[in-house]
Order: structure tokens, then C-alpha cells, then sequence
């Protein structure tokens, strides 16, 4: 074997992956100034060359990938000295604005039943109007009075989930108009409730602007308001509003 070359394997480790390390020959090396006291042959010098930058690429990338608390990236010694440094911006915590609001909503979750006014659209479908009874039903069940109007739809199926938890003195309605003014199936419907309030002063009225009337009623007796509306059901939004500036707690399920 000539003098200088060597048959024992040189390991070239990577910085980032040691498991992945460039396996060299000694054969293939002849001792003379070069690389860490090695002249290697061009195509290894170039293989050796390439993952020595690569490991210098991988070091950059990980440490700038290293951030501060808000997302800032780890500032260069030039980008220090020419801006400066900085402190992050502390979080600030803002009081509570609404105290009383709070100490109802906790008055309201221990004292149990409660009078719920149920609102919502006329258009709906029957799989809606299906869970709209059943939650109608559980809350009369579990002794909540129970306010609505006698519209079609989310009214109607309130109405029949109520009646069948057969207690009829927690189910109250309460009509933007006279009796008479209602449709034929809601009469029909309405003859099997035994509170049913009329507002028969307000038949000169447009019915929109009765049934706003009629809403701003029902919100007077009750706690808590679940309603069922579209993103642009006008009046039904109005009452979520108005709900929340009495300081109602206002559950609203959008059907769109």
C-alpha cells in the first residue's frame, strides 16, 4: 500500500443529522495540504463541500425560525444595532364594564325554571320544527314557563311541544292582534292553549309593526330569550337587540 493512503473509513458528520453522515474512503484520500490535512479527489471534495453548506443552510433556517412571545423574529446583530431593541407589548386586561350583567346571568343558572320567550322566522322546515318541539318539551318538563306568539312555524311548533308536556298553565301566548285575526290553523291551534293573551287594539295596525309590539311584550315577561331566524330577518334581529340592551340572555340559532 503506498505511503499516505489508508483503508479506514473517514466519517464526515452532518451538524443537523448525525445519522445521515457522508461515509468517505480513506483509499480514496492522499495525504497533503487540503481538506483537515486531506487532498481529496475533486468529485468527494465537491459531495464534501456540498453537505458542509447545506449544514450551514440548515443552522440559518432554525435559527430564524426561533420566535418571541407575539410572533417578533429574533432580530441579526445588525438589525440590533441599527434599530435598537425593543420590549414586547404586554397584554392588557380590561375590566369588566358590565357587573350587574354578569351577577343576573348567575342568579338566573341557580335559581332553575326560569320564563323563556321563544321567537323565530315562519319559514322553516319540518326537520327544524321537529327539534324546535322536542326543545320546547324539555323545557316545560323541567318546569320553565314558556312565552311565544301564534305564528306559523317556529311559533306552532312551540306550541305543540309545550302542549305535550301537558302543562298547560306554563305555556303563555300572546297575539300581536285579536284571535279573529289569525290564521285559520293557528286558531285551530291556539283553541288547545289554555293562556292566550290578545292584543286586539292593535288591529288597525300593520302586522309587522303589531308583531314588533307584541315581541316588545313578550320580552317583559321573561329572563332568557331563545329565537330561531335567518341572518336577514329584520324584526327578529331587532328583538335579539333590544333583548340584549334589557339585559335578556339571548340564544340565537341562525337557520342559514
Amino acid at each position: 500500500m503506498p505511503a499516505g493512503i489508508c483503508s479506514a473509513p473517514l466519517w464526515i458528520h452532518r451538524a443537523d443529522a448525525p445519522a445521515t453522515a457522508l461515509h468517505i474512503d480513506r483509499s480514496l484520500v492522499a495525504s497533503s495540504s487540503g481538506f483537515d490535512g486531506y487532498s481529496v479527489r475533486p468529485r468527494r471534495r465537491r459531495q464534501i463541500l456540498r453537505v458542509a453548506a447545506e449544514s450551514r443552510r440548515g443552522e440559518t433556517r432554525r435559527s430564524s425560525d426561533l420566535v418571541l412571545g407575539y410572533g417578533d423574529e429574533i432580530p441579526t446583530q445588525a438589525e440590533a444595532i441599527a434599530a435598537g431593541t425593543t420590549v414586547a407589548e404586554q397584554p392588557s386586561y380590561k375590566s369588566i364594564p358590565d357587573l350587574d350583567y354578569l351577577q343576573e346571568l348567575l342568579a338566573i343558572q341557580q335559581q332553575g325554571p326560569r320564563a323563556i320567550g321563544f321567537f323565530g322566522t315562519r319559514n322553516m322546515g319540518f326537520m327544524h320544527q321537529q327539534l324546535i318541539e322536542i326543545l320546547s318539551y324539555a323545557m316545560v318538563i323541567t318546569k320553565n314557563h314558556i312565552y311565544t306568539s301564534g305564528a306559523s312555524g317556529t311559533n306552532a311548533a312551540v306550541i305543540r311541544g309545550a302542549l305535550r308536556a301537558e302543562r298547560p298553565e306554563l305555556l303563555t301566548v300572546i297575539l300581536p292582534q285579536s284571535l279573529k285575526k289569525q290564521p285559520p290553523e293557528s286558531q285551530e291551534l291556539l283553541a288547545k292553549v289554555k293562556n292566550v293573551m290578545e292584543m286586539p287594539h292593535n288591529d288597525h295596525l300593520p302586522l309587522i309593526e303589531a308583531s314588533r309590539l307584541c315581541n316588545m311584550d313578550i320580552l317583559s315577561h321573561v329572563q332568557q330569550v331563545i329565537c330561531f331566524a335567518f341572518h336577514d330577518s329584520r324584526l327578529l334581529m331587532e328583538t335579539c337587540s333590544e333583548a340584549k340592551s334589557l339585559r335578556k340572555i339571548v340564544t340565537l340559532f341562525y337557520l342559514d
